[in-house]
């Protein structure tokens, strides 16, 4: 009986893995992703654009007078220093103000980011790694860089090279033609079966 048992569990994970192995080797094609979420499709000059700007965006390009930047004291190790200076730097960037100078595209993604705050409706971006101000606040802006950078590496597909597209479109007819030569073999076959009765 244990033996029996045991056999049949055998079959049901080889028959288990049987069909893992099936379903892993079916080529599945998606559908062109949207871009923007809610906002809908996105055309082509959008995102062209969207790279262009991307391209040219690093941290100095980040209007300040669009940003509010306060300091505190910090917490943690650092004895004396970190009783009295205030080191710590917050950056407060409104979302209005901030998406008046990044692409539409973006803006779905930099809501959603850990440092949107949503009362504020704003993002809110603490750095305190640094006993000098100027430091922090630098670091601060360095955040909301990469922020905004990973949003668009996110959202902003690159562009498609020749050389690909030439490799998808070879791809695409081998596929159709060994699925043509597929079912010509199974039409054959079919037909070979029916007798002249």
């Amino acid at each position: 009986m244990l033996q029996l048992a045991k056999k049949r569990i055998f079959v049901a994970q080889h028959q288990l893995h049987y069909r893992t192995v099936n379903t892993s080797s079916t080529r599945l094609f998606a559908s062109r992703p949207t871009y923007g979420g809610a906002a809908g499709d996105v055309n082509e000059k959008d995102l062209v654009a969207a790279r262009q700007w991307l391209a040219n965006f690093d941290p100095d390009t980040i209007p300040r007078e669009a940003c509010d930047v306060s300091f505190s004291r910090s917490s943690g190790p650092g004895g004396q220093n970190v009783n009295k200076v205030n080191s710590k730097a917050t950056l407060r960037v409104p979302l209005d103000s901030l998406y008046q100078f990044v692409p539409t595209i973006l803006h779905a993604e930099i809501r959603a980011s850990r440092f949107h705050a949503s009362k504020a409706d704003a993002l809110i971006i603490q750095a305190d790694d640094s006993r000098k101000q100027n430091d922090n606040v630098h670091t601060c802006f360095k955040k909301l860089h990469n922020l905004i950078i990973e949003a668009g590496e996110k959202l902003v597909p690159g562009e498609t090279s020749e050389l690909q597209k030439t490799r998808v479109r070879t791809l695409q007819r081998k596929e159709n033609e060994s699925r043509l030569k597929a079912k010509k073999f199974h039409s054959s076959k079919k037909s070979s079966r029916r007798g002249d009765f």
